[in-house]
């Protein structure tokens, strides 16, 4: 049976949700989770977990779906397993914590490569790359240039916005940028903070005290 992760663009009003809810299960989709990603005044962004007996009915979920008003599927994908975002985060963050101090960075750049299904992952101190994961990494003058832009804005390095296959998150004590590219697979603001919050912690690790 396959499982699916459908992102889902719906009007942020009562009984949304349970109408989305209710078209997935009219088809036989049996929904295991559901995780918001992006809220605003009008529209969340949320992500369903489903399992499906037939894959021959999706394009019949995907239009089941967008007959709720206001509501649209902006992309879904077959997994393995489904995700766990608060489990992979604290998985990472204990990853992060146990290596040693030279090989932080790197472990930080595979880790948030793998855990956001991210093309690659490259920490940069103005043009040095100080770890990559992934492949193809952009040169170093490309990413420097891209540090240098994004940062320029507090609400991109904070988490709250940014290009759809860029995120980014600020090593402040280090003097660092942490870069993530993704196609096809827009970023959205749950990912990016939890990114935030796993530079911060790599950050702070080999920190002095009171830094």
């Amino acid at each position: 049976m396959p499982n699916l992760v459908v992102r889902v663009w719906l009007p942020d009003r009562p009984g949304a949700l349970g109408l989305v809810a209710s078209r997935i299960g009219a088809i036989g989709g049996d929904i295991v989770g559901v995780e918001v990603l992006e809220r605003s005044e009008t529209i969340a962004v949320d992500e369903f977990a489903v399992v499906i007996d037939d894959p021959d009915v999706l394009p019949l979920l995907v239009r089941e779906i967008e007959e709720v008003d206001g509501a649209s599927v902006e992309e879904w994908r077959t997994v393995e397993s489904f995700p766990d975002a608060r489990l992979d985060a604290l998985a990472s963050a204990e990853a992060l914590c146990t290596a040693a101090p030279d090989v932080r960075l790197a472990v930080l750049a595979e880790r948030t490569r793998d855990e956001f299904e991210a093309e690659w992952v490259a920490v940069v101190r103005d043009e040095l790359v100080l770890a990559a994961a992934g492949s193809p990494v952009p040169a170093p003058s490309i990413l420097g240039a891209l540090a240098a832009g994004t940062s320029a804005s507090p609400a991109v390095v904070g988490g709250e916005t940014g290009p759809d296959d860029l995120a980014v998150a600020a090593l402040p004590i280090r003097g660092a940028v942490l870069l993530m590219s993704r196609s096809g697979h827009p970023f959205r603001r749950r990912e990016r903070q939890q990114l935030v919050a796993l530079a911060r912690i790599a950050d702070r690790i080999d920190a002095p005290a009171g830094s």
